[in-house]
């Protein structure tokens, strides 16, 4: 008999599926491919030794990835909302932040920049106006001291299947630490399941806040490749371009050296924020 359940942890070709009662269990994929993601809904048959094989997977309602030329690396299935944790210190790349927004935005996913160790008082004002491109844009920000001021985060994950993403150092163990009482516990429960022997965030974990909202920790990022979005993806991407498609001149513009192009007007009259309009560019040249 098929068992419907959640994958909660994966790391490499296994698979840590949690099901409706509360039971865990190691779990392989059919066959080579291991396209699964931490959040991905699977049929599991029992095997007899202990295991399970994933004989199905649900219709994804979005995946968070990214990728280079080479190949891609899954993030998190089925989240409804991105959380971007910068800190104060150590300093935060703002390309970074517009890479993981832009990947929110091409699923559609809510988003929300978490501005955290704001107990470091003359650091505050420099990492706000930093962020200040953002807010302008909608995006929320919030402020807080992960050590002691995690709850500000947690109605704002209510009813969401949220992720963690940023790079290392900012704090996003942390904040799960604080929201999940027992998440320390968990790391190396499932650390042993999966065998990696690390108590680090090495893997994405997904843990249940309560029935309607879930918390997925990432690793650490250094890059966010998005070899995988189209010119015409990479501008939906950008929420203050939205308005301007379909505007240029030319129906194929490249927003570079063309005549009339409506997103290079927009970088001259200051509506499209420098930095935003660099890391755009970068992206259109990954995409070719």
């Amino acid at each position: 008999m098929k068992l419907q359940g959640t994958i909660v942890a994966a790391h490499g070709r296994q698979y840590l599926v949690e099901f409706a009662d509360g039971e865990r269990l190691l779990c392989f994929p059919r066959g080579k491919k291991s396209d699964l993601a931490c959040g991905d809904r699977v049929a599991v048959l029992r095997s007899g030794d202990g295991q399970g094989v994933i004989d199905g997977v649900e219709e994804r309602h979005s995946l968070l990835y990214r990728s280079n030329e080479y190949k891609q690396k899954l993030i998190a299935a089925n989240v409804t909302q991105i959380v971007v944790v910068v800190a104060t210190e150590p300093s935060f790349s703002d390309e970074l932040v517009t890479r993981c927004l832009a990947a929110a935005e091409s699923q559609d996913m809510q988003a929300l920049i978490v501005l955290n160790k704001c107990d470091l008082a003359e650091r505050v004002a420099p990492a706000l106006a930093a962020l200040a491109a953002y807010a302008r844009l909608g995006y929320p920000v919030l402020q807080l001291c992960a050590h002691d001021g995690a709850e500000a985060l947690r109605p704002h994950l209510h009813g969401h299947t949220s992720v963690l993403v940023g790079q290392s150092g900012m704090g996003k163990s942390t904040l799960t630490n604080a929201l999940v009482p027992d998440a320390n516990a968990a790391t190396r429960e499932i650390s042993a399941a999966l065998d990696s022997g690390k108590h680090t965030t090495t893997h994405a974990t997904l843990y249940r806040l309560d029935e309607r909202s879930a918390l997925i920790d990432s690793p650490g990022l250094q890059e966010f490749g998005l070899r995988h979005l189209s010119q015409q993806g990479i501008e939906y991407a950008f929420r203050e371009l939205r308005p301007l498609l379909g505007q240029c001149r030319f129906r194929n513009c490249r927003h570079d050296r063309e005549p009339d192009c409506a997103v290079r007007a927009a970088l001259q009259r200051g509506e499209f924020d420098a930095r935003r309009h660099a890391t755009f560019r970068a992206l259109c040249a990954e995409a070719g």
